[in-house]
């Protein structure tokens, strides 16, 4: 699960970039910066539920 949260991480900042990058108009730009920070938010819950398991388990 750490894995698959680290891959939505990066992810995410790449549809993000690649958003403010390549799409000409604001209201397009601005859905997928979004989207692309969801994502990123995704991710960053994952990894952090990970670790907190991983923590549990050392107890």
């Amino acid at each position: 699960m750490k894995l698959a949260g680290l891959g939505l991480l990066v992810s995410g900042w790449i549809v993000a970039v690649a958003a403010l990058c390549l799409l000409p108009q604001l209201a397009l730009r601005a859905g997928f910066v979004v989207a692309g920070l969801l994502v990123e938010g995704l991710g960053l819950f994952l990894v952090g539920r990970a670790h907190l398991e991983s923590l549990g388990a050392r107890e």
